[in-house]
């Protein structure tokens, strides 16, 4: 048992002392129960100099009424109300049956668990009067206990071993979390910020994002109504360790011994020391779910053990009633066929006489040789489906298939070859290092938006880039022509029955026209466009589609510069809309938690994909159509079959919402990003993180692969535009040396020692180019290698994105 000093009180009326007799002696400690004797030491632990007088003031009680008046007003007694009683009491006891529980938790069981201790009838009488406020809740009242739990949490973790340590870290995350929500909660408001600043450094790296939302949390309603609050209040956080490790958590948090490092005196041991790993042990019973696992602690690498922790049991599907990581649940749904889409055979051999025919017209003999890009050797590794996997699609080709397909060959024979690994050794000072530059990094094409009123959403530039389109927050949609031509619409007086062949549809075709179109139907802010991919790079697009804010999704139709079909089944805002690479169907991803597959001939959905526990931000095609991925503010990525409507992979690591993601063109990886600063490279086969790229400042918007999936390019809220080496190991820069230090796999002699140890860029980041002061809101790869990328200007007055 443990109480807090008394306050001293004068309360209105006369105090008892005058007409008690003379108080005794005060008793020794040789002569009190061991329960008074506790009381004594934890009162001297407190720094009171006359902790028996105290304990004699709690034994006698409150002065009887007949008491009352018969001592000067003068006097002084050390009575305490119920209330501070309740607000300073801090009260444990072993159950006998189970050492761990606390025999005083329910306050209406107090009397007969204190009748089965032997402890005196005074103190029983004095617990009695708590009322319904149990002790377990007069514990959390103690801001001092999580403080100083805390601080020996991350001692012992920092302390342990080096092969336990990765698997320890993660514990630290939660339980600031909530310690920190239960001091906002009980109206520590300065305790708080004090734990927060005291604590948060260790963990920024990690988890920034969402520690710098809990700074925002300051007031008890905060914590009531902030969904962050709450799913940590409701859900139980996943913690995965080996069965050692767990072994030896257990120790520390019953025994306090294990792990603390040297010169430190006691350790854990002492009266803080309980107290404090009893703040930790409520956490880790109430809100933590411990996966123990049979393998031992070497054989899991450090990137493991962090993948497998957080909202786990809500984020996976259940699979046979039954929750599991992400990992298994990846590991359980089976193989993927992640191989290129088949080409018939009668497309093929059409594409081929054209290219050859082609050949002989232009009088280039050399040309009818690049019939072999038509015919690209099949993937190593990977399952490719047949055309009965595919979506139902026409059984016939047309002519603009065909174009498609003799323009791909010619791509593949034009494009740029990018590759990153030459720059890893080279010295960037050097000509070698320009030269190496070259054939790395990619030629970049950035435009500007300028006097842009309310702001631009969202654009992209066609796949012959020969148009850009953009969606404002003013609900409607402008189209630029990228070659400077007309964009024409019809005339508003034409009649159908007038339209019979192709020369009667230009004759209808408005007269003048310009390089730009304005695009008005929607009654909402424009949050994402795109291009039918039908033409490929052969042609010019011939429709636009559009999602908005008024909850539609709408096709433009580009010969008539119309809004062609409103596609409508979403409950609230449509954040994004994606093309299938086929241009028959397209998805939309929509801030009812909801994925939807369409087709252009239908005003309804196909398929919903539902699963996601927040909104869908962004959704994207594999290359091969068979599978849609989603990213969502729930801090998850998710793989869905496009038939079946199942998902089939489940990407868990980010800390922060995620706002897009793009597939790699050899259907191997999945990248994702968002608010969390991070890019995560993930294997879609198994579905595990290969890799986590920083470098980032502010959330990043786009991302893009180039042909050949080995270099990925990033756009975002920091005004920069990044190019990443999709095989490089990746990792930070490696620690200094005496003779410099390796930053970005490239030496450098020069770097302060602040930018050698705050440098958050990893290895894989081969170069940055910044803009003045426009957010990068679409990076896009061209089919020969050329990076388009575009935003909107900021003035030196606005507030730059976050």
């Amino acid at each position: 048992m443990s109480a807090a000093t008394p306050a001293a009180s004068t309360p209105d009326g006369a105090s008892s002392a005058v007409a008690n007799p003379p108080a005794a002696d005060p008793p020794s400690s040789s002569n009190v129960s061991d329960i008074d004797r506790m009381v004594l030491e934890y009162l001297r632990a407190r720094g009171h100099k006359d902790p028996e007088k105290i304990l004699e003031d709690i034994q006698k009680g409150p002065a009887t009424p007949d008491d009352k008046g018969k001592q000067p007003e003068t006097s002084s007694s050390q009575t305490i109300s119920q209330e501070e009683l309740v607000k300073q009491l801090a009260i444990f006891a072993q159950k006998p049956a189970n050492p761990d529980d606390n025999a005083f938790k329910d306050s209406s069981n107090v009397l007969h668990e204190l009748s089965t201790l032997g402890n005196p009838q005074n103190i029983q009488n004095l617990i009695s009067n708590i009322g319904p406020v149990g002790a377990e809740e007069i514990l959390l009242l103690d801001p001092t206990d999580k403080h100083e739990g805390f601080r020996e949490l991350e001692s012992w973790v920092d302390g342990s071993l080096d092969m336990y340590r990765p698997e320890f870290r993660p514990i630290l995350f939660p339980i600031f979390c909530h310690f920190y929500l239960d001091l906002v909660q009980h109206g520590f408001r300065e305790a708080a910020q004090n734990f927060y600043s005291t604590f948060s450094t260790s963990l920024a790296p990690v988890h920034h994002t969402t520690l710098h939302h809990l700074s925002t949390i300051t007031l008890p309603y905060h914590v009531q109504t902030d969904e962050v609050a709450q799913r940590f209040r409701s859900e139980k956080y996943t913690v995965r360790m080996s069965r050692s490790g767990f072994g030896l958590l257990v120790g520390w948090l019953t025994e306090g011994f294990g792990g603390e490092p040297t010169g430190t005196g006691d350790g854990f041991s002492g009266d803080k020391g309980k107290r404090g790993r009893a703040a930790i042990m409520r956490v880790v019973n109430n809100h933590l779910r411990f996966d123990v696992t049979t393998s031992s602690t070497s054989s899991v690498s450090p990137r493991a053990w962090e993948e497998s922790t957080g909202f786990l049991s809500a984020v996976v599907p259940q699979t046979n009633g039954s929750t599991v990581d992400a990992s298994a649940y990846n590991s359980a749904k089976g193989e993927l066929k992640l191989g290129p889409a088949p080409v018939s055979e009668e497309l093929r051999a059409e594409t081929e006489r054209t290219i050859r025919d082609q050949a002989m017209v232009d009088h280039n003999p050399a040309a009818q040789y690049d019939i072999h890009f038509a015919r690209p050797a099949p993937p190593t590794g990977l399952v490719s489906p047949a055309i009965t996997d595919l979506p139902p699609h026409p059984p016939s080709f047309k002519s603009v298939d065909v174009k498609r397909e003799v323009e791909k060959v010619r791509d593949a024979r034009k494009r740029i070859r990018l590759d990153p690994s030459a720059l890893t050794p080279a010295n960037l000072n050097t000509s070698q290092g320009n030269a190496a530059r070259a054939r790395a990094l990619p030629s970049i094409c950035a435009y500007t938006f300028h006097d842009v009123g309310e702001g631009v959403p969202c654009c992209e530039f066609s796949p012959d880039t020969s148009m850009l389109a953009a969606g404002f927050s003013e609900s409607y949609i402008r189209l630029w022509s990228l070659k400077g031509e007309k964009l024409k619409g019809m005339r508003s007086d034409f009649q159908l029955t007038s339209i019979r062949d192709v020369s009667s549809i230009n004759k209808i075709k408005e007269k003048g026209g310009s390089s730009t179109r304005k695009l008005v139907g929607h009654s909402g802010p424009v949050y994402s466009v795109a291009f039918d991919p039908i033409g490929g790079s052969a042609s010019p697009p011939r429709y636009l589609l559009s999602a908005s804010a008024d909850a539609t999704t709408r096709l433009w139709s580009l010969d008539t510069m119309t809004n062609v079909v409103a596609y409508r089944g979403h409950e609230n805002p449509v954040w994004d809309v994606k093309w299938s690479p086929m241009g028959i169907y397209f998805a939309t991803a929509s801030r009812d938690r909801t994925a939807r597959l369409w087709s252009t001939d239908r005003t309804s959905a196909l398929r919903i994909y539902a699963g996601h526990l927040s909104d869908v931000n962004a959704v994207g095609f594999h290359p091969n159509s068979l599978y849609l991925g989603t990213a969502s503010s729930d801090c998850t990525a998710r793989l869905w079959d496009v038939q079946r409507g199942t998902c089939v992979r489940v990407f868990y690591r980010h800390d922060d919402i995620v706002s897009t993601l793009a597939f790699s063109p050899d259907g191997r990886y999945l990248a994702t990003a968002g608010e969390d600063l991070a890019i995560r490279l993930w294997d879609l086969g198994s579905g595990k993180c290969i890799k986590k790229m920083t470098g980032h400042t502010a959330s990043v918007y786009s991302l893009s692969f180039s042909a050949e999936s080995s270099l990925l390019v990033s756009g975002g809220a920091d005004w920069t535009v990044r190019c990443w080496d999709v095989k490089a190991a990746g990792g930070l820069p490696t620690k200094v040396r005496e003779n410099g230090t390796i930053v970005n796999g490239h030496s450098d002699e020069h770097l302060s020692e602040k930018e050698e140890t705050e440098s958050i860029e990893t290895t894989d980041l081969l170069s940055t180019f910044p803009t003045k002061r426009t957010p990068i809101i679409d990076v896009q790869f061209t089919p020969r290698n050329l990076c388009l990328v575009a935003g909107p200007s900021l003035s030196p007055e606005a507030r730059p994105w976050i």
